[in-house]
């Protein structure tokens, strides 16, 4: 047993010891194998492009193979000193100081009065006293008068106008509001008096002279931080030395609310006009008006980076209360703004109409020679649709140019009355003007332009075109188809500076008639010419007190007429002086 179990384990030894001579054969085998791969032959061409690299360099620097050398030679330096005496002695640095601007004084009140020929006086006075912090109280008071003396009119042509402001004002952080209070006082003339031949008696009969008197009261609201944003009320009282008489009362609260991020604003507009005039032209009654509006305008404003859209629309009811009438109106008030490039080219446009509401102080202030015989009615601007542009042709050159197509039903038109003498009435002598109402269509189109020249130089200029369609009347009359300013400022120095502007009206018609039963014709539509108004000012600062100046108006000496049979003064100078103190 013992000797074969040996054999079993030599033969199991052998056979191991074989089978691992085997797997050496095999690995050498595969060795052999990876090595023999193969050859390949590869040309690689590339052109020759020689570098710096390539040349040859010198490794060490040649030695000097010279017979002589020279040799450097030896200087030698002495410095023979002596002491020097100095009186300079440094003085110590300091940083420069800059130059300021010295401060304004500002002082609360400046009276400035002036005197001319054709006996022409004005006054301008103004103060603003500080009660506390947040009150002030403002008078301001404003005169001018003339006693006329124009060539070739035969009538008292003096003028005279006066008017007091008084203000007081009342500042906090959320509520600013403003009580005001004043009195006008301007007595003209009726003295176009056409040249129908009458007597020098019968012209002494003519009372000529009308006094107006106007007296108000109203306030100014405006408030931060609330739905209600301000407003304004006022109470105005007009009468004259006719005996006519009108009350006016305006009430114009404004509110402002956000919803889903966008504003609503909303404006209410109560406007009452009423009043009475002792005759009617031909003298044979009264006219008594009174007329109330009252009407809401709210409209949504949407900004869009550089869009401004406002959509908008006034609904109003307009009572006739003297003769028991109402209206409805509804007005479209939508305007656009879009910046096509920043400040310098903005496009704007819009649709808005309008109720207006006509007076007789509104009326006297555009007419001083108005009959105090007028009928008085509201004007429905149904649309005005306007198209512009707008912006900056350089930093220091703004410019605007604009066209518009109005269409208005009882547009007020001014009229010279006709000539129907009546003694009592210094007004019938076709020298005062009443007022027609008509359907007018207007299309115009106006440019402007200013300048910066320099900071201490202004100019600027302005053109208006424009062309009427009437219903019923012959003529727009009285209104200009062309009106064009300009003007300029200059501060010369510190202490001269003067300026000046130029007006043109374009020519105007009006219809000259007679009343029935004199020798003078029916009708004559007389057309008055154009006119340009040129006028100038210069004055001098003796300090931040007191300075004097001297005005020059109607320079070109014309003798136009503004309005039919009313020649105006012909060349105007007035000198004057200007002082501000504290009072």
């Amino acid at each position: 047993m013992r000797n074969h179990i040996i054999k079993s384990t030599c033969l199991l030894v052998v056979l191991f010891i074989a089978n691992f001579a085997t797997a050496q054969e095999k690995e050498k085998d595969k060795d052999k194998d990876k090595k023999n791969i193969g050859t390949e032959v590869v040309n690689v061409v590339k052109p020759y492009t020689p570098s710096v690299s390539d040349a040859f360099k010198i490794k060490q620097t040649p030695s000097l193979n010279d017979k002589e050398t020279a040799k450097k030679k030896e200087i030698k330096y002495s410095i023979f000193s002596f002491p020097v005496a100095s009186t300079f002695t440094p003085a110590k640095g300091r940083a420069a100081n800059l130059k300021k601007a010295e401060k304004e004084q500002i002082y609360n009140t400046y009276v400035s009065l002036g005197l001319g020929n054709y006996n022409t006086a004005a006054l301008d006075f103004y103060t603003s006293r500080a009660i506390s912090r947040d009150e002030t109280f403002d008078i301001a008071l404003r005169h001018h008068s003339s006693q006329g003396d124009i060539d070739g009119v035969v009538l008292n042509n003096n003028f005279f106008d006066t008017k007091l402001d008084l203000a007081y004002i009342n500042r906090s952080r959320d509520l600013s509001w403003k009580g005001k209070a004043g009195y006008q006082h301007q007595i003209f003339n009726w003295y176009g008096l056409p040249d129908v031949g009458l007597t020098a008696a019968q012209i002494g009969t003519i009372d000529e002279q009308q006094t107006y008197h106007n007296v108000y009261l109203g306030a100014d609201v405006d408030m931060e931080d609330s739905f209600f944003n301000g407003g304004n009320i006022l109470y105005r009282r007009m009468f004259d030395a006719t005996s006519s008489g009108e009350n006016r009362l305006i009430l114009q609260p404004e509110f402002e609310v956000e919803i889903a991020g966008e504003l609503i604003k909303t404006l209410v507009d109560i406007d009452y006009v009423g009043g009475t005039f002792e005759n009617n032209y031909a003298g044979s009654g009264s006219i008594d008006y009174s007329t109330l509006k009252a009407g809401i305008s709210p409209s949504l404003v949407i900004l869009r980076d550089d869009l401004t859209v406002n959509f908008g629309a006034g609904i109003y009811v307009a009572m006739d209360l003297e003769n028991s009438e109402t209206d409805i109106f509804i007005y479209p008030r939508v305007t656009a703004q879009y910046r096509l490039s920043g400040d310098d080219i903005i496009a704007y446009a819009g649709v808005e109409g309008d109720l207006r509401q006509n007076s007789y102080y509104d009326f006297v202030q555009e007419n001083f020679f108005v009959s105090p015989t007028l009928g008085i009615a509201p004007t429905d601007q149904q649309y005005n649709g306007y198209l512009g542009i707008k912006g900056k042709l350089t930093s220091n050159v703004s410019y605007n140019a604009k066209a518009s197509y109005m269409s208005e039903k009882g547009k007020a038109l001014f009229s010279v009355n006709p000539f129907n003498p009546q003694p009592d009435n210094g007004y019938t002598y076709g020298n005062s003007f009443n007022v027609l109402y008509d359907d007018v269509n207007t299309l115009s189109v106006a440019g402007e332009i200013n300048v910066d020249i320099t900071s201490n130089f202004k100019f600027g200029a302005k053109a208006e075109y424009f062309n009427y369609n009437t219903d019923t009347q012959q003529e727009a009359w009285n209104l200009p188809n062309l009106e064009a300013s300009i003007f300029a400022d200059y501060q010369i120095t510190e202490n001269w500076f003067a300026g000046a502007n130029i007006f043109f009206i374009g020519e105007r018609k009006d219809n000259v008639t007679f009343a029935p039963g004199t020798i003078m014709a029916m009708n004559q539509i007389v057309t008055l010419d154009s006119f340009i108004d040129v006028n100038a000012h210069v004055g001098y600062r003796f300090n931040d007190r007191l300075s004097v100046f001297a005005k020059a108006n109607n320079i070109a000496n014309q003798d136009y007429q503004r309005w039919v049979n009313f020649p105006v003064q012909q060349f105007q100078i007035m000198g004057g002086a200007t002082y501000k103190f504290d009072f």
